[in-house]
């Protein structure tokens, strides 16, 4: 689903949507490729149109070489460590960039672009380059290389919301321990070097063909230096991202490496990394896995996983117990390391063919087939069909949300509401939490989110127990009490018409059911619904048609693809 979708089919330039956190793997080709609910996606095939509102974007410049075995999953580690997850990446693109990305090989971006969503990142997009391009080239088909496009940024005119510097050089093998993927700590730091472990995993999607043959060159170097798999009847498995990889392991001999060095080779697939199906790990065992989440029960009810490379739990395997791999990784021969690599590694002599570089279309549009359509704010109410087969607003009572300030901490872990207010304002504010088994806060994972942009007011005035009442007519929050209005203080925010819309609907799956294909016309008020919206008293809220960009739209920026 990722590994060969990366490796065959995605091309610089292009927009992708996939069911699954990790569609963002493909931006490792200089696409931007993102991760939507299946409703969400499911209306992509069927109507063929998916709305966005542009995000805001971070500059992460990679600068320094990397030592030799250091690969895209301890380079991202590195980034969560740094950085945290969750922080300057949510909600936001990830554009890396930097003299850097030339040590960085198709596979490494790959692992780096794969785990962007547990930095918290909407996406990730590298910069294409030459290294790109002849990745590209080398796909026999065609059609899969032949429709690139290749975008960079305008140096001179490109806004960042943030931009960091990461030196690869200062880069080594490291560990996320359980259950945080930026609790991100040296190989060589006493809290885990030597730890005991239950089981080794090397394998999914984030773990690249290049890990994959680095894994099983560490586990053959180790076992020409004498080093034998332990005969404690624990587990090691090997599941590469897909079949072709692991027909390579097969025709090369590394399988057999694997296997010598008491590891299982398992079918292509996700194996332990989702702890769904025959591949779990136990309660209480403690694994280093090279997979992408280290999350609770991630391996299995009640396991306890440990990120690392492939590298790395291929040095730990022999021992069962954590264990720098860089000695072995020194000992490799070059020429074996060269002769075995694959179409996403980089080259000894690589080719340094730049792309043909072509500019996007203008964000000011003059195409006649691209419309906005500028109408009255819509009252609330529901949407009805007229006797024309066009949609009408009909009258409704105003639409307010009344309730306290109460964040939602622990989302990941939480999986009841009463676990989840239970930690609620921990580390802040104790004491709300024996509040919050009043219901005062719920997870925010697929409810209405508000953002209320940097206003010291508001956030001075919206403390810890205070009244608040959001008014989603007049995009307005007051913020204290008195059924009279006064003591209260208002604040405003912004919501486009369409989060609105879908927010008095229930969601998008129940537009669907309404509207049907015509969802897209109604909600955003194009071809007959403009029509009909403009001669209306209450029309359809702002939208913009086609690629328009947000002046048309009161300043939101929503595309339609």
């Amino acid at each position: 689903m990722h590994t060969e979708f990366f490796r065959e089919r995605a091309q610089p330039g292009m927009f992708i949507i996939g069911s699954d956190s990790h569609t963002c793997s493909s931006g490792a080709v200089g696409c931007l490729s993102i991760g939507l609910g299946a409703a969400d996606v499911t209306m992509g095939l069927i109507t063929g149109e998916i709305w966005f509102k542009v995000p805001e974007v971070i500059n992460i410049e990679f600068i320094g070489k990397p030592r030799r075995g250091i690969g895209g999953k301890d380079v991202i580690l590195y980034v969560l460590q740094q950085l945290r997850r969750n922080t300057v990446a949510s909600d936001r693109v990830v554009e890396y960039t930097g003299p850097g990305l030339e040590y960085l090989s198709p596979d490494a971006r790959f692992a780096i672009a794969n785990m962007t969503t547990e930095f918290g990142g909407i996406t990730g997009i590298f910069a294409p380059d030459h290294v790109t391009k002849t990745f590209i080239e080398g796909r026999k088909v065609a059609r899969h290389k032949n429709a690139s496009r290749y975008f960079h940024s305008d140096d001179t005119r490109a806004v960042y919301a943030e931009s960091h510097v990461i030196d690869l050089s200062k880069v080594e093998s490291f560990v996320a321990k359980y259950p945080n993927p930026d609790d991100v700590v040296p190989v060589t730091d006493l809290s885990v070097l030597d730890m005991k472990l239950d089981g080794c995993f090397i394998g999914a999607c984030t773990t690249a063909e290049e890990d994959i043959i680095m894994g099983a060159l560490v586990l053959e170097q180790g076992m020409k230096n004498g080093l034998r798999p332990a005969k404690d009847g624990k587990k090691r498995k090997v599941v590469p991202g897909s079949r072709p990889i692991i027909d390579m392991l097969r025709t090369s001999g590394l399988a057999a490496v694997y296997e010598d060095s008491g590891f299982e080779v398992g079918i292509p697939g996700c194996s332990y990394c989702v702890g769904m199906s025959a591949d779990r790990a136990g309660k209480d065992e403690v694994w280093l896995s090279s997979q992408n989440r280290n999350f609770e029960n991630r391996m299995g009810q009640g396991s306890i996983g440990n990120l690392a490379s492939a590298a790395t739990v291929a040095a730990s395997s022999f021992n069962m117990a954590v264990t720098n791999p860089q000695s072995l990784i020194d000992q490799i021969p070059p020429e074996r390391w060269e002769a075995l690599k694959g179409r996403g590694s980089l080259s000894a002599a690589p080719l340094r063919s730049e792309p043909d570089w072509v500019e996007p279309a203008s964000s000011t549009f003059s195409r006649p087939d691209i419309v906005a359509q500028v109408a009255e704010p819509a009252t609330s109410g529901e949407l009805v069909k007229d006797s024309t087969g066009v949609d009408e607003v009909t009258g409704g009572g105003p639409r307010k949300i009344v309730g306290k300030l109460a964040p939602a901490q622990f989302l990941i872990t939480s999986r009841t509401n009463e676990v989840l207010g239970s930690h609620c304002l921990e580390f802040t504010h104790p004491g709300f939490r024996d509040r919050a088994k009043e219901g005062r806060n719920q997870p925010s994972l697929g409810l209405l989110g508000i953002t209320m942009a940097d206003n010291p007011a508001f956030f001075a005035a919206a403390q810890d127990g205070v009244d608040m009442e959001i008014d989603l007519d007049a995009d307005t929050i007051w913020v204290g009490s008195g059924g009279d209005g006064k003591g209260r203080e208002a604040f405003t925010f912004r919501l486009s018409g369409m989060e609105k819309e879908l927010t008095e609907l229930g969601g998008i799956t129940p537009a669907f059911l309404k509207f049907g294909k015509q969802l897209f016309d109604v909600l955003c008020g194009s071809g007959q619904a403009v029509a009909k919206a403009t001669k209306r008293t209450h029309a359809l809220p702002v939208r913009a048609s086609g690629a328009e960009s947000g002046a048309a739209a009161g300043g939101g920026s929503t595309l339609q693809w």
